[in-house]
């Protein structure tokens, strides 16, 4: 095995091990008692977009991927010292997360998130397999950022707290850190792959652009839910 796939396999084990013992840690509140596992689930993806989104900022300086694209050209086979196990860890958090909604939630509750899920994994998957485009998925790792005040939202939701000053502060933080960190990076990743068509091989550019084309209009989608939800009541 690869060490990238022992990565993979680790990560696994461990959000695996982590989502078991987390009501012991964060017990759920009574509102929250009827759906024990979604609570473990939530926190877990916590974590998760805690470590990935904090390591992609670390290594990356958004806004000069964003101001100035040319310079990040070179997004095949060079990546910051780390990157490469970061994705990994994240493919087996997917991978667990997949598992995870498989076995405790009904398919048409969860078909998105289970299609979400199979997209990244393949397109992060290529990335620890091949050691290329490491940079770029580490670019994608940037939405991670957003995806912690998403859980933490329904953290609040399930906790009954959603008339709280707390909740109406992170439904704030919420939708800013979703233009910067999530619509804004999808738009730059869509770009890259535009302008570096001749660079990439025609497989794995079908590949990226069927994700772009997918991740888009499902994030689009979700930022009307988040507006229409917390916003226009």
């Amino acid at each position: 095995f690869s060490p990238g796939l022992l990565v993979v396999a680790g990560s696994f084990a461990a959000f695996r091990l982590l989502n078991r013992g987390l009501e012991r840690l964060v017990p759920p509140p009574p509102s929250a008692r009827r759906n024990r596992w979604k609570w473990r689930n939530i926190w877990t993806s916590l974590a998760h977009s805690v470590l990935s989104g904090g390591g992609a900022l670390a290594g990356l300086s958004p806004c000069r991927f964003y101001l100035h694209p040319e310079l990040s050209k070179d997004l095949v086979g060079t990546h910051p010292p780390g990157a490469h196990s970061l994705v990994a860890v994240s493919v087996g958090y997917f991978l667990e997360d997949f598992v995870d909604m498989l076995c405790n939630q009904k398919l048409h509750q969860s078909w998105e998130l289970l299609f979400h899920h199979s997209v990244v994994i393949v397109c992060f998957g290529i990335a620890v397999l091949l050691h290329q485009y490491v940079g770029f998925a580490l670019v994608a790792l940037l939405v991670e950022i957003n995806s912690i005040f998403l859980h933490l939202r329904q953290i609040l939701l399930m906790a009954n707290l959603v008339h709280t000053t707390c909740y109406r502060l992170n439904s704030l933080v919420n939708l800013g850190t979703y233009v910067v960190f999530r619509i804004a990076t999808l738009a730059w990743m869509t770009r890259w792959l535009f302008l570096n068509r001749q660079n990439v091989p025609p497989a794995t550019y079908a590949v990226g652009t069927v994700g772009m084309a997918i991740m888009t209009p499902m994030n689009v989608i979700l930022f009307y839910r988040l507006l229409r939800s917390d916003f226009f009541k």
